[in-house]
């Protein structure tokens, strides 16, 4: 899209029509202007995008009546998440379909470093934007993604134990009363059953292996018979190519018939690992799965149909059999990554590895919302704000997939020639620096 003053001007025109949409979603009149105020203050430049820096970026002469808006907007104001979500996935989504249909939902957790131990959810736990275990906040959410662009559409925050057990906490971080303790698989299972609810276009499910090695978050797709391509580790063990746990024992007729499946010295089920270093050389095969900036992406790659052993002694038949995925690099000494995958039987390696891969989509979306959008920026310590925050970063980065994919694929936060009044420059907000251009 041209950058000429038209051409900015149509955009925003765009933009205060979705955002009219979105403040009717938030429940109340009085709100459509703060909400717009707010996200268009996430998309202009700037590097801290925390209340008072944008009330100061919106409104330099008068911050303090535009502080008290956005803060009791965000912070105060009981609208509600879903709501807002569920509108900008009908905003959005036809936009991104116009380029290709919905193929995957993608569930992945996000955590901020955050100092001290008031913030809602903070603890010491790992935090994947530091590789490490780290004192944060971790988020859990769903995106749905096309080939080409992906959006969250649920986002919800990881209350550890230590939190749901403190009633003190609780009540001073405003935790609503029915939040109880559930696991990240646990969350990320309960908005896949939202989206099924509200008929969100299906995909098949993706996932790391901190949800793919959770049973129940297994099962719990096959029950809403959603196919998924899952992360697992190395020390899963499944029944080997044309292997089965044993029937159960011949009834002697005596007491009930026996029922569950066995297993005995000679016949065990085995570890992905000891599977995949096991295969003959001729089961791996080079993919490439998509292009780079730089180069094809491209590994080596083994597909074989296993049934998953985890606890089928407790059962009366076998677990299905799935697809085992296998990426061993021909520069690595075993191999890296292991996933399973309820994909048809029919599924090509190829299609198996496109899919496999295609988590790598929703990093561009938290790179972008963490750092453009501000994400993280958020300095309250409650529920309502954490979320209320986070919604609107989803909502404002919503349009610029819009943009992107019915206008223009450079659209950017800061870029957007969005008009903005002069600045003080004599005004320095806390926890800001120096803006960065537009």
């Amino acid at each position: 899209m041209s950058n000429s003053p038209s051409a900015a001007t149509q955009q925003e025109k765009r933009l205060s029509a979705y955002l009219e949409t979105l403040g009717e979603a938030a429940g109340h009149a009085d709100r459509i202007e703060p909400f717009k105020f707010y996200c268009k203050g996430l998309l202009l430049p700037g590097d801290r995008k925390s209340v008072e820096p944008l009330a100061a970026r919106l409104a330099p002469d008068n911050v303090r009546r535009m502080h008290q808006s956005l803060h009791h907007l965000v912070a105060d104001a009981p609208w509600m998440d879903e709501d807002v979500l569920a509108q900008v996935r009908s905003a959005v989504l036809p936009a991104m379909q116009k380029q290709g249909p919905v193929v995957a939902w993608v569930v992945d957790d996000t955590g901020f470093p955050k100092k001290g131990k008031h913030s809602v959810g903070v603890a010491r736990q790992y935090c994947g934007q530091v590789g490490k275990q780290e004192n944060c906040q971790v988020a859990v959410s769903l995106s749905i993604a096309t080939w080409k662009a992906s959006l969250p559409i649920a986002y919800r925050l990881y209350l550890p134990e230590d939190w749901t057990n403190d009633p003190d906490r609780l009540k001073a971080t405003k935790v609503p009363t029915e939040i109880q303790f559930q696991t990240k698989p646990q969350i990320a299972l309960e908005q896949i059953r939202q989206a099924v609810a509200s008929e969100v276009a299906p995909g098949v499910v993706l996932a790391d292996a901190g949800y793919g090695v959770n049973g129940p978050f297994r099962a719990g797709l096959s029950e809403l018979n959603l196919p998924y391509v899952v992360g697992v580790q190395s020390s899963m063990t499944v029944w080997a190519p044309g292997t089965a746990p044993l029937p159960a024992k011949p009834w002697k007729g005596n007491g009930r018939p026996p029922k569950l499946l066995r297993r005995d010295d000679q016949h065990q089920p085995v570890s992905l690992k000891a599977l995949a270093l096991a295969l003959p050389r001729t089961a791996w095969k080079n993919v490439t799965w998509r292009e780079g900036a730089k180069r094809n992406l491209r590994s080596r790659f083994a597909a074989v149909r296993v049934r998953p052993a985890g606890r089928d002694y407790d059962k009366a038949e076998p677990h299905a059999e799935e697809w085992l995925l296998i990426e061993w690099p021909s520069t690595e000494a075993e191999p890296t990554k292991y996933w399973v995958s309820t994909m048809p039987q029919t599924a090509t390696l190829r299609t198996l590895v496109k899919m496999a891969k295609h988590r790598w989509i929703i990093e561009r979306d938290y790179e972008e919302l963490k750092q453009e959008l501000g994400l993280g920026h958020y300095e309250g310590r409650g529920w309502r704000g954490f979320h209320h925050h986070a919604t609107l970063c989803i909502a404002a980065y919503g349009f610029l997939i819009a943009e992107r994919s019915l206008f223009s694929p450079s659209a950017r936060a800061g870029d957007l020639g969005l008009s903005t009044p002069k600045r003080s420059p004599d005004f320095q907000p806390r926890g800001s620096r120096s803006s960065r251009a537009a």
